[in-house]
């Protein structure tokens, strides 16, 4: 139900604002909501509410009698059914006032046959399934078409009949007393939906919805590259519509394990491989997995902790287009904690040929040097 302050509300202004401020308002919200740089659906109406709210409140004339009639609905009189009520008031057949106002445009009965709702489920994937994709078989549980009917409602052998409440049109009217005279409106019928329909011999299955609940299978292409939080979109897999209408669409929710190995960024993946002292002071030849098998790398003498290995086109392939990330390989030298005598002696003999002090005996000149970045 409108009330009172719906035009004010519409344009985003208070009651007492003045001329000027209405007019900025308008412009604002019609560049943003204008069908021509707006693709939203619901803009179009959004529009024209902006715009029936500014040709009222801009007249002077018109927003006062605009203000006299809210005050009236709000404190007893009779306030509008919804917006296009007040659109209707001051643009409608026979909108003059005093006297009997003209009854609403009528949007006459709409279609029986309508699209049906969209579901959504999730799915669990691993770490490798996201990254390469794979094919899933969903169970779901959904409204189909009545079989028995053939998803009309009806009883085989009948068909529905106009509307006995509203005789086919798909509205019924009211009138309204307000202090402009009498005001007669039309609003959906609630016995046909507004369908101008009416089933009198509901099928005995579905009981005249046209769609009964039902196990389905639906098989799912995942693509590869798909991250956790994505959503698919299954075309047709949702719940049948009534009147035979088409069916809505399934929404897929992606979730993907984490891996025990690799941080995602992006489509590029991050590691760290833990390099023993020996073999990053002299250098090695070393071997680890990937998401493709068995990678080999070159640890470069005297490589320190920290340092990045970049392994081109080893990430996650690139969602819908070609190519991959990459795979940054971070270094982590190890220190040997328990070590043999003999393990020690050759550590020491390492330190004393380089005049390296240690023990707790004598402290050890150290060396400072500013961070980098």
């Amino acid at each position: 139900m409108a009330t009172v302050g719906d035009l004010y509300e519409i344009l985003g202004v208070s009651r007492d604002a003045t001329q000027a401020d209405i007019k900025a308002a308008y412009r604002v919200l019609a560049r943003q909501h204008h069908p021509d740089v707006n693709g939203d659906p619901a803009a179009e109406r959004r529009f024209k509410e902006i715009a029936g709210a500014y040709e009222i409140l801009s007249d002077p004339e018109k927003r006062r009698r605009y203000d006299t009639f809210g005050a009236a609905g709000g404190t007893g009189g009779a306030p509008f059914g919804d917006i296009q009520d007040i659109f209707d008031m001051f643009f409608g057949a026979g909108g003059g006032f005093g006297g009997t106002v003209g009854t609403r445009r009528s949007r006459g009965p709409r279609s029986r046959t309508r699209t049906g709702e969209d579901l959504g489920t999730q799915v669990l994937l691993t770490f490798t399934e996201a990254a390469f994709g794979t094919r899933r078989e969903l169970e779901i549980e959904r409204l189909v078409a009545c079989d028995r009917c053939s998803g009309d409602g009806a009883e085989p052998g009948t068909t529905a009949s106009s509307c006995r409440t509203c005789g086919g049109t798909g509205e019924t009217q009211e009138v309204r007393r307000s202090i402009f005279g009498t005001m007669m409106t039309a609003s959906p019928c609630r016995t046909c939906e507004g369908t101008g329909a009416e089933i009198l011999d509901p099928c005995t299955r579905c009981r005249g919805r046209g769609r009964v609940n039902a196990p389905d299978r639906v098989t799912v292409d995942i693509p590869g590259g798909v991250d956790d939080g994505l959503e698919l979109r299954v075309t047709g897999a949702g719940n049948a519509g009534p009147g035979a209408g088409p069916a809505g669409d399934l929404y897929v929710s992606i979730r993907v394990e984490p891996s025990d190995v690799f941080q995602r960024h992006g489509q590029d993946l991050h590691t760290i491989l833990d390099v023993p002292l020996t073999q990053a002071a002299l250098g090695a030849e070393v071997e680890f997995q990937t998401l493709d098998g068995t990678e080999r790398v070159r640890i470069e003498p005297g490589t320190e902790s920290g340092e990045l290995i970049r392994l081109r086109g080893k990430g996650v392939p690139n969602l819908g287009r070609r190519g991959r990330g990459d795979l940054y390989v971070s270094v982590h030298v190890t220190v040997p904690r328990d070590m043999s005598k003999d393990e020690r002696t050759l550590m020491e003999q390492l330190a004393e040929a380089r005049g390296e002090r240690t023990g707790k005996r004598e402290a050890a000149a150290g060396t400072l040097r500013r961070p980098e970045g």
